[in-house]
């Protein structure tokens, strides 16, 4: 009851602190906040710089923490506006997987890897192909000690990607149909964006079989405020997938068929960056649940998984120091 007590004690005194600023600025804030903005214009061309960190943590049905995995991507983006090309040019610097405390290991075969992004209005290219990224490359990686990745770790390196291109573009950048960040117009607006309801696939390559899928729940974005990032003016824009579902089908070896379905909601912010409508900062947390069928004792496990993520826009100075382990 005290802890309550402060408070409520300390809410009041930061409301009569609010109507005391307000009436000596003359609520210069206030009077800011109801404009319309303006979040489907055209990105900048300049040179885009990212870093994203993504952490895993497993844990066991107990509660206590059972193992985690931290995987790191440097992307380097060259704007078609620059370049004069229908898509936007990335290049992977640098890609590297953390297991637990243990040392952080590089993957080489993505070192240097060069492709073009480009929306579509299906979310997939013509060859079915989530966002465009091609499952070849995600064939028969290995790390830099010559360490074949298991399955399930080839399966997340490849879905780092989806990650970045799905909150950078899907979500902080206009849709090709449908609802979108460019239907935000006013703080405290909230839409149903296009991707609610989709079923993805998420079928790669030999990993992970065809019928695969990712259904989304409600994903609704939300213009929460403004916000600043690295001197930036930015849009906060909120996220949230609803109640999602998936279904992967795996068969890491022949005649060893995996069953794994499960539930997952994912949320976060996207701070985007007003004048060059580019995202500065982009932060993602998910809470998965699963449960594994197997052809073999103990036939089935249950699993809850906890991931969270962070992509950044850094200079070009910082992401060289990134790229080389500084």
């Amino acid at each position: 009851m005290k802890r309550l007590k402060v408070v409520m004690a300390v809410s009041v005194m930061c409301a009569l602190a609010g109507v005391c600023f307000a009436d000596q600025a003359g609520a210069p804030a206030a009077s800011a906040l109801p404009q319309a903005y303006d979040l489907g214009g055209e990105r900048s061309a300049d040179t885009q710089y990212f870093h994203l960190v993504t952490t895993v943590v497993q844990y066991a049905l107990d509660g206590t923490r059972a193992g985690s995995e931290t995987y790191r991507l440097d992307l380097k983006c060259v704007p078609g506006r620059q370049t004069g090309t229908e898509g936007d040019t990335f290049t992977c610097r640098r890609f590297t997987i953390r297991r637990g405390d243990g040392p952080e290991v590089s993957i080489p075969a993505l070192e240097g890897w060069t492709y073009v992004f480009k929306q579509t209005a299906s979310g997939t290219d013509e060859e079915g192909q989530v966002l465009g990224i091609p499952h070849a490359k995600f064939e028969g990686l290995a790390d830099a000690a010559g360490a074949a990745l298991p399955p399930q770790t080839a399966y997340m390196v490849y879905n780092t990607f989806i990650d970045f291109h799905a909150f950078c573009y899907e979500f902080a950048a206009p849709t090709l149909s449908g609802k979108g960040i460019q239907d935000l117009k006013a703080i405290g607006q909230r839409i149903v964006h296009a991707a609610a309801f989709s079923e993805p696939p998420v079928n790669v390559g030999t990993s992970v079989a065809e019928g695969s899928y990712y259904r989304n729940g409600e994903v609704t974005l939300e213009l929460k405020g403004l916000s600043v990032v690295d001197g930036a003016a930015c849009a906060l824009v909120g996220f949230d997938s609803g109640e999602g579902s998936f279904k992967m089908l795996m068969e890491p070896m022949p005649d060893f068929k995996i069953t794994t379905v499960g539930a997952s909601r994912y949320f976060g912010d996207l701070y985007v960056d007003l004048a060059s409508k580019w995202p500065r900062k982009i932060t993602m947390g998910e809470l998965v649940i699963s449960e594994t069928q197997l052809p073999m004792p103990p036939n089935k496990v249950n699993a809850v998984h906890e991931r969270a993520s962070t992509i950044r826009a850094v200079s070009e100075e910082e992401f060289e120091q990134l790229v080389a382990g500084e």
